[in-house]
């Protein structure tokens, strides 16, 4: 296969990806400059907590989106029609029962993140209530995850960028139309993002509908759907992300609240300098579902000289962007943390721990290539131990150095945590399936 050829493909997966990660942060934007505007703080501070708590309970359910994702892709490489239309049956069902236990378990789950929460009763309060309408929608969500995920299988980023995009669009007017015509509150706000994401299940419905329903064919509820063997390999791969996934949260929880006990300027540099880790991670999530879908579709195929050909070009937009985002950063890093804060204090503290900002981009490439060759290849346990390995490193880091570092040593940790991931990960691929590397 052509390099030219290869490319296309790659970057006509990878570019709508990015453009629908870019519009992730704009649903919690609009939703802080509505609730700006309604006069007190505490709203403020209840919508960064809630959308806190939804990102967490998503974020650990996102494996119904990746699992998904890798299954499909191979089952398409297959020409499996019939294992493609239980695929996304089987995810969306299994994704509606989760939802419907969170929608059930909503009390217990909002009093005790409140507990561990630091927050004034104000705010809380306010938290709740937006938590208690958000939670309405968790069908839709957890729906579109399945969705995208199968999409991304199908070889096919533009239908969720544009569920992204119509997804914001609704936000802001039925958030709008709540708080400024109906009078409501951070009800209001939590009401339009529910609204915006029944817009997007159903959008995404019927674009299944009319592009893939007629192709594939109605799902036969048989035994294939929920046999043994089917549902084995399902939760197996969804088993190790759902692990993985917690790992990660659990770095990224350590890190917010380790930085927070060097107080509130090294705790706010921390932020600041996390959002550079953020937009490169937005470009590189594009490329890594790219790696999910072509190297699925080439393994389902049985074609290993695509698949071979296509790791090494996903490698090489990783290496260029990581460099490229290296140069960036060190030329103009400076300027983008002024355009985030005007306080002084902050950027000039921030001048100690830039350069660990700044060894992000090639120190992450590996771990987020080969996170989505993991995923489409369903070599999921890999990823797990990879992560296991790579936590465990971040700790001990940080545990050995903390006392004479500070605030150095919890970056050090993180990138080294980074740097682990994608050697481990190429470790492993290379002894369990070295056909694909």
């Amino acid at each position: 296969m052509e390099h030219s050829t290869v490319n296309r493909q790659i970057l006509s997966i990878a570019l709508p990806s990015i453009v629908s990660n870019i519009t992730v942060p704009l649903l919690g934007l609009v939703d802080v400059t509505i609730v700006g505007h309604l006069g007190s703080a505490a709203y403020i501070g209840a919508i960064a907590v809630g959308g806190m708590l939804f990102n967490m309970i998503y974020w650990i359910f996102g494996f119904l989106r990746m699992g998904t994702s890798g299954l499909t892709a191979q089952a398409f490489g297959r020409g499996d029609n019939g294992e493609l239309t239980r695929l996304i049956v089987r995810s969306l069902l299994i994704g509606t029962v989760i939802a419907l236990l969170l929608i059930v378990l909503q009390t217990p789950i909002i009093r005790t993140a409140m507990h561990f929460i630091d927050a004034s009763a104000e705010v809380k309060r306010h938290a709740e209530t937006y938590f208690r309408v958000c939670i309405w929608g968790a069908p839709a969500m957890l729906g579109l995850y399945s969705f995208t995920g199968w999409f991304i299988g199908m070889q096919n980023t533009r239908f969720p960028m544009y569920i992204a995009i119509v997804q914001n669009v609704v936000n802001i007017a039925a958030s709008l139309g709540c708080v400024y015509w109906l009078g409501m509150k951070v009800e209001g706000v939590a009401a339009g993002t529910v609204i915006a994401q029944y817009a997007g299940i159903i959008m995404a419905t019927a674009f299944f509908r009319f592009r893939y329903y007629r192709c594939l064919g109605k799902p036969a509820f048989d035994s294939r759907l929920f046999g043994r063997g089917a549902l084995n390999r399902f939760f197996n791969v969804n088993r190790d992300i759902f692990l993985r996934t917690l790992c990660l949260v659990c770095v990224t929880v350590f890190f917010t609240s380790a930085g927070a006990a060097y107080g509130d300027i090294t705790l706010a540099v921390n932020t600041l300098l996390m959002q550079l880790f953020t937009l490169f991670s937005y470009i590189m999530d594009g490329f890594a579902y790219a790696g999910e879908a072509l190297v699925g579709k080439e393994i389902g195929a049985g074609d290993r000289r695509a698949l071979r050909t296509t790791v090494r070009r996903l490698f090489v937009w990783g290496v260029s962007v990581a460099l490229l985002f290296t140069l960036l950063y060190t030329i103009g890093g400076q300027p983008f943390l002024g355009l985030l804060t005007d306080d002084k204090t902050v950027i000039a503290a921030s001048v100690s721990y830039y350069g660990w900002a700044v060894a992000i981009p090639l120190a992450g490439v590996t771990a987020f290539i080969l996170d989505g060759i993991c995923i489409g290849a369903t070599a999921t346990r890999i990823m797990l131990l990879s992560m296991f390995i790579s936590v465990a490193l971040f700790f001990a880091i940080y545990a050995a150095a903390h006392t004479t570092l500070g605030n150095h040593a919890l970056w050090m940790a993180f990138v080294s945590y980074l740097f682990m991931r994608g050697a481990m990960q190429t470790l492993l691929l290379r002894r369990k399936m070295p056909y694909v590397m």
